[in-house]
């Protein structure tokens, strides 16, 4: 008897790959990481990152609270 072979999904490792960009994207640009907001276009984070991943300038909020934060004192 042949041993079974395992096909992986390439769907499934599609998201994977694409979860993976968007928590660093997340990390990187300072946005809070929730993996239900992947593929979610009401969630503006994942807005930023398809922003981002079509190559146009996606708002990095590090340095929008760098600017909102050293005008308080």
């Amino acid at each position: 008897m042949a041993k079974p072979q395992i096909k992986h999904n390439p769907r499934t490792q599609q998201v994977w790959e694409d979860l993976d960009r968007y928590r660093e994207f997340v990390q990187d640009y300072g946005y809070r990481f929730n993996e239900a907001d992947l593929y979610n276009f009401r969630s503006y984070a994942f807005q930023q990152f398809n922003k981002f991943a079509q190559g146009k300038t996606a708002k990095n909020m590090w340095d929008e609270d760098t600017r909102r934060f050293a005008s308080r004192f």
